[in-house]
């Protein structure tokens, strides 16, 4: 055997392939699950949003593969698009959507950071046990926490929401029954579900915040308040913006909490895009609409997800100035 046969017949390697050709072989078992998990899907979520599709004609083939081409559908164009965009449904729930995604992000924000200070005070006994008891419920299944959620809001007397109203002396609330209070109540779950990975990502920006930066304020007079301003706010804000990002993203997304509770009543009036493109789909059978409408939710999840990254210059890195 000659030299360059031995050196190409080395462990690990194979003697027909050169470097890249190795790489590249070792790259297609992740391209071919991220293509039959991800990218397929989208695509045919495009080819849907074309047609009239429903379950009467998409699933009319007597094999997968007529499935897989749209069964007897019909191309309609942009159709799907120009009837979702002219819906005033779709404006109410794209509406209600984009002011959850404020609202809960406010409340997740100002919450996480409370808490974050309160687990980082040196004052503070047993911080490392709080911090444990913090994260808990990322551990829990989001339907659980969700279906007891529901229950706390429960519109019944032995709600637990209503009992704490009637011990402070108010009368109970319909809070499933009604458009703002249903609305309260999913942010209230909400900012439960968001908020450890808030407070993970805030006291790690906490503990990088120099003690000189305070000495100095103290040295200079400065209060409690007055230092939290002007020295702890700067220097987590990065951190805190590129978290206050993804759970916005998530925000956006929210399906678990508007669908469990009411599916987003009372009358569909809290119905965010997701749940709204879902019902539309699944129970008026609509799918080609319902395709529209989830990817309509994709742009606007983009661009949303774009323009944040791009305005808060987070693609140089959550940590530099």
């Amino acid at each position: 055997m000659s030299t360059a046969s031995r050196v190409a017949t080395k462990v690990g390697e194979v003697p027909f392939l050169d470097k890249d050709d190795a790489s590249l072989l070792l790259v297609l078992p992740g391209l071919f699950v991220f293509a039959a998990f991800m990218l397929f899907p989208v695509l045919y979520l495009v080819g849907i949003s074309f047609t009239n599709a429903r379950p009467a004609n998409l699933f009319a083939g007597e094999t997968a593969l007529d499935v897989l081409t749209f069964g007897q559908a019909e191309f309609v164009g942009l159709q799907n698009y120009v009837s979702t965009l002219s819906d005033p449904a779709f404006w109410n729930s794209f509406g209600v959507t984009w002011l959850f995604v404020a609202t809960s992000v406010t409340a997740k924000i100002t919450f996480s950071i409370g808490v974050a200070l309160v687990v980082t005070n040196e004052r503070v006994r047993g911080k490392r046990f709080m911090r444990s008891l913090i994260i808990l419920p990322m551990g829990l299944p989001a339907i659980f926490t969700v279906t007891v959620w529901r229950g706390i809001f429960s519109s019944a007397e032995f709600g637990l929401a209503n009992q704490i109203l009637r011990e402070l002396g108010f009368d109970s609330v319909a809070w499933l029954s009604q458009r703002w209070m249903s609305f309260l109540s999913y942010n209230v779950t909400e900012m439960w579900l968001a908020y450890p990975f808030m407070v993970i990502i805030t006291v790690s920006a906490l503990q990088d915040v120099p003690k000189e930066l305070h000495e100095a304020a103290m040295v200079d007079g400065a209060g409690y308040f007055s230092r939290f301003l002007h020295v702890t706010l700067p220097s987590i804000k990065r951190p805190v913006l590129f978290a206050s990002i993804l759970t916005a993203a998530a925000s956006f997304q929210a399906f678990l909490i508007p669908f469990v509770f009411n599916q987003g009543g009372p009358a569909r009036s809290n119905e965010l895009l997701v749940v709204y493109g879902y019902r539309e789909a699944f129970t008026f059978s609509q799918y080609g609409e319902g395709a529209a409408i989830s990817l309509l939710a994709v742009l606007f999840i983009g661009a949303f997800m774009w323009l944040n990254v791009k305005k808060g210059k987070l693609a140089d890195g959550v940590s530099d100035s």
